[in-house]
């Protein structure tokens, strides 16, 4: 058999040698090979973050420079409705039954002499009166049939009804096509000039948008670019009372925001 040949004390197994073990500084001097390297590991990671963070960053930043230097954000909030339906409007009354007709006009007769039988009295003062009012209630009653006629042709629109009017889509379609419309003013965004615009305006029978107006304005240029975006709707599926369409007020908030 091979000589076993005697193996050589450690260093520290020299230093510590008659002495306590279990001093502090025996552990240490054990382990300090190991803290070593994992204090050189942390050390490099530490070091390779600090070293790959600025690059992430500025690439980063140069991705969110090449985005769009503005940005339209389109909320649409639930506005306050009246909680009572409102009633329909009363029919128009019947147009008048007991107008006066006017007597139809007839040629007078020319003949070579007159007899005295055949002169007609004159119109006295009071005929002249009674013909003349006569004259001015039919001019009354036809103007007043008029004003009955243009008010059915444009009835007042509705706040709620039955069925509101529906965007193609729903709401969402209804932002989406407003956020991909709107253009921000150069000259608020160079002013720095934010806010919401609240439009309101009218679903017409047919779904048509008419009547445009702005509730509650920020800015003359951004008001102006609201209900030009507003007026480029497509058709609503009407508002519907009762079974019928019916013109329908409608309200939806713009909020112009930069980024």
């Amino acid at each position: 058999m091979a000589k076993e040949k005697d193996k050589a004390p450690a260093f520290d197994d020299i230093v510590f040698e008659d002495r306590n073990k279990e001093y502090g500084a025996y552990k240490l001097r054990k382990k300090y090979n190991r803290n070593v390297s994992i204090a050189l590991l942390i050390g490099i990671l530490i070091m390779g973050t600090v070293i790959i963070t600025p690059y992430i960053n500025a690439k980063a930043s140069d991705s969110r420079s090449r985005r769009a230097e503005r940005q339209v954000e389109i909320k649409m909030e639930k506005l306050d409705q009246p909680n009572e339906q409102v009633a329909p409007p009363p029919p128009p009354p019947p147009p008048p039954t007991d107008v006066v007709q006017q007597q139809k006009y007839v040629p007078p007769v020319v003949v070579d002499s007159i007899k005295p039988e055949d002169v007609k009295q004159l119109m006295t003062a009071d005929q002249a009166q009674t013909e003349v009012k006569n004259t001015e209630v039919v001019e009354v009653q036809q103007q007043v049939k008029e004003e009955v006629q243009e008010a059915e042709a444009e009835p007042e629109p509705f706040v709620v009804v039955e069925e509101m009017p529906l965007f193609p889509g729903g709401e969402k379609a209804l932002l989406d096509y407003i956020a991909a419309n709107t253009q921000y003013p150069e000259i608020a965004k160079e002013n720095n000039i934010q806010g919401k615009v609240i439009v309101r305006f009218c679903v017409t029978p047919k779904g048509g948008v008419s009547q445009v107006s702005v509730l509650k304005g920020v800015d003359p240029e951004l008001d102006k670019e609201a209900i030009r975006v507003v007026n480029t709707l497509p058709t609503f599926k009407p508002g519907k009372q009762g079974g019928k369409p019916v013109p329908v007020w409608y309200m939806v908030p713009i909020a112009f925001t930069l980024k």
